[in-house]
C-alpha cells in the first residue's frame, strides 16, 4: 500500500484560524497525521484488531462510526471470520472516497458497505457484534452523545460489544496540564512545529469536545451496558470496551 503523504496541514503561518474539518486537505495526509498525532496508534489499532476478533460472530457486521480512511478495518480483516460485513459511516465524503479507494488497493473482498451520516443526528445500525467509534465521540456534540450511544447500543446484538478511543480530560487540573504538556512534546518528537501545534490546537478548540474517561464509562452504562473497562491509557488518550 502507498506510504501516505506527509501532514503538513497547518505548516504555514494563518491569518485566520477556521474550525477543524476533515475536509480534502486532511483526508489527504490524515493517516501520517493520526500515526505522528496519536500515542501508540499502531498498538491501539492491534489492541482493537484483538477485541474485535474475540466479539464478531459470523453472518453479524462490524459497525465503524467515523471509519475516516479505513485503517482500523484493514488492520483486522486477517483477525475477522470472512462472513462478518464491514460497515463505515462518516460525515465526510472525502474521508469515504479515501477509504473506498484503499479497500480497492487492499483488494478487499469481504462485504462492505461505507456510508454517509452525521453522527450528530443519531445511527441506525442493526446486527452487530461490535461497534467501534475510534477518536470519533469527541467530535459529537455532548448534547448528542447520549442518544448516539443508545442509538448504538439498542442497535448490538447480544453480547455485543463497543469499543471507544478517546481523548480524555484528566480528573484534576494538574493532571490535566502535565498530561498535555507530555502530549505536546510528544508531538514535537514525532516532527511537529510549535507553529503547527498550536494552530491545530486553535482549530480543535470548538470542534474536539472531550469528556473525563469516568463520565464516559458512566455514559455507557447509563445507557445499558453491563460491563465497560478500560483498555489503553496513556496520559490524556483512553481506549474503553462496553459490552452489552
Amino acid at each position: 500500500m502507498t506510504q501516505a503523504p506527509r501532514d503538513q496541514v497547518f505548516r504555514d503561518q494563518q491569518s485566520d484560524i477556521a474550525d477543524f474539518k476533515f475536509d480534502r486537505k486532511v483526508a489527504s495526509v490524515f493517516d501520517d497525521m493520526v500515526t505522528r498525532s496519536v500515542p501508540f496508534y499502531v498498538e491501539i489499532q492491534r489492541m482493537v484488531r484483538e477485541l474485535a476478533a474475540d466479539f464478531a460472530t459470523p453472518g453479524s457486521d462490524i459497525y465503524d462510526l467515523g471509519c475516516s480512511t479505513g485503517t482500523t478495518f484493514l488492520a483486522m480483516h486477517d483477525a475477522v471470520d470472512p462472513a462478518v460485513r464491514f460497515v463505515g459511516i462518516d460525515n465526510s465524503n472525502e474521508m469515504l472516497e479515501k477509504c473506498k479507494l484503499k479497500f480497492d488497493e487492499f483488494g478487499l473482498k469481504r462485504p462492505y458497505d461505507l456510508r454517509f451520516a452525521d453522527l450528530n443526528q443519531g445511527v441506525a445500525i442493526d446486527n452487530a457484534s461490535v461497534a467501534m467509534m475510534i477518536l470519533t465521540l469527541q467530535f459529537i456534540r455532548p448534547l448528542h452523545r447520549e442518544k448516539l450511544i443508545t442509538d448504538i447500543y439498542r442497535g448490538l446484538n447480544a453480547n455485543g460489544c463497543f469499543i471507544a478511543v478517546e481523548k480524555v480530560l484528566a480528573e484534576d487540573s494538574i493532571f490535566n496540564r502535565l498530561f498535555i504538556k507530555y502530549y505536546y512534546d510528544m508531538k514535537r518528537r514525532n516532527g511537529y512545529s510549535e507553529l503547527e501545534i498550536t494552530q491545530k490546537r486553535e482549530a480543535l478548540e470548538n470542534v474536539l469536545i472531550p469528556y473525563k474517561l469516568m463520565e464516559n464509562r458512566e455514559l455507557f452504562l447509563r445507557t445499558g451496558f453491563r460491563y465497560v473497562d478500560v483498555f489503553f491509557k496513556w496520559y490524556n488518550f483512553c481506549g474503553l470496551i462496553a459490552v452489552k
